[in-house]
């Protein structure tokens, strides 16, 4: 047996999850009834095992160097395991490297790099991605306002809770910033009356919007467009907005830019809903022992992650006031393990749709993300804010400058 050998061999038997590892050849290292079974189709992932680089392994895996047996809630448990640390404080940058960093960021971000990496992630299949969401194809943190609620009753509760905080009313304009597969756009116009505007860079989701805008005969007050945010006209701001799952893509670089523009569209004392995730740790713009890297190759090109602090303060360096911040962490975690068990339980007609490799990517994606929530590594913020009107008038709440109320009892009525 090799050294490195011994050294995976001795890794495996701290862990509590029990693990093995066939080689090329058939021998076998570890259990011999293991909950999870690597079966290397060569020896370089060895090494990715033996340093905790999980997301170097997850890499192999998506390239057919390894395959994997075991539930990918088994799996997750012992990825988790075998780190090193915590993966929010070995990403944690020096300041020379987050200088690196932002520059990257600002050339990853122009209109056509936002283009092509959002089509990369949302346009691989509809149909794929129709197997293991909810039927509205909501493609964000759901909110489970009950325990026992399913997925889609979840999803619906996410879509009103957002409507709710943003006090939408009948005959409002409404804009939503990366508007998806619709859910929001068309549940904001079909229950509370707003004219809605909805915004993507995906070409699938943009003519799937408009098929659903047209078989509801909602043409009048619905409206989806293939446009970048930075190329929203200004002229007509907007009563409220909402950008759901979007800020992620729009990298930390570019983020003063996104929040001004989106003070200057949204018109004096009206609200903003930025849902989006942020990071677990204060000082990693990514997660650690190769999950980061994983992500940005093979997922979200361009992604990064910033703390929650970080949003808040450039949010208001841009003008716009944070009122109500609430954190759905527990929620996504949910989501994305009801997203995993879903798909896992759809492999065959997953890979017709969209491929192997495309699938063994998703497989570790979503159980990856849902442990990463667990675990507290990666976060999820509701930050509710408003556009300040400079109106100190008398009323009941003199000085609010908005129409936010300063309570919440009017989101749970």
């Amino acid at each position: 047996m090799s050294p490195l050998e011994s050294l995976i061999e001795r890794k495996f038997a701290t862990l509590q999850t029990e693990v093995a590892v066939v080689l090329p050849g058939g021998r076998r290292l570890g259990a011999a009834d293991a909950h999870v079974t690597l079966r290397l189709q060569e020896l370089s992932p060895l090494a990715h095992l033996a340093a905790g680089q999980i997301g170097k392994v997850a890499g192999d895996y998506v390239e057919g160097r390894l395959q994997i047996d075991g539930s990918m809630r088994d799996v997750m448990t012992a990825a988790a395991q075998m780190l090193p640390g915590d993966p929010t404080e070995g990403a944690a940058s020096s300041w020379w490297r987050g200088l690196q960093r932002t520059a990257k960021s600002v050339g990853h971000h122009s209109a056509d790099a936002d283009a092509r990496q959002v089509q990369f992630h949302y346009d691989v299949s509809d149909e794929f991605y129709a197997l293991w969401l909810d039927p509205r194809r909501v493609y964000s943190c759901a909110y489970y306002r009950e325990a026992n609620m399913p997925l889609a009753q979840a999803q619906q509760a996410k879509l009103d809770h957002v409507c709710r905080k943003l006090m939408l009313r009948e005959g409002e304009r409404f804009l939503d910033i990366g508007a998806g597969w619709g859910g929001l756009l068309l549940w904001a116009a079909e229950h509370y009356g707003v004219q809605a505007t909805g915004i993507t860079l995906s070409k699938n989701q943009h003519a799937h919007v408009n098929r659903l805008i047209a078989d509801k005969g909602l043409q009048g007050r619905v409206q989806m467009q293939l446009l970048d945010y930075r190329a929203l006209p200004e002229g007509e701001p907007w009563d409220k907005i909402a950008s759901i799952g979007m800020f992620e893509h729009v990298g930390r670089a570019m983020l003063p830019t996104y929040f001004a523009k989106i003070r200057r569209l949204l018109k004096p004392g009206g609200l903003l809903m930025n849902h989006g995730i942020t990071a677990g740790g204060t000082g990693n713009a990514q997660l650690g022992s190769g999950m980061g890297e994983f992500i940005e190759r093979y997922i979200f090109p361009g992604g990064e992650l910033m703390h929650v602090s970080h949003a808040l303060r450039v949010m208001a360096d841009a003008g716009l006031e944070p009122l109500d911040v609430e954190n759905l962490r527990p929620h996504y975690a949910r989501t994305l393990w009801a997203w995993s068990d879903a798909l896992e339980s759809r492999l065959a007609r997953a890979a017709e749709l969209a491929g192997d490799r495309v699938l063994r990517a998703y497989r570790l994606y979503l159980a990856g993300s849902a442990m990463s929530f667990e675990r507290g590594w990666i976060s999820l913020n509701q930050m509710l804010a408003a556009r300040p009107s400079g109106n100190v008038d008398d009323g009941p709440m003199r000085g609010a400058q908005s129409v936010f109320p300063f309570q919440r009892s009017y989101i749970y009525r």
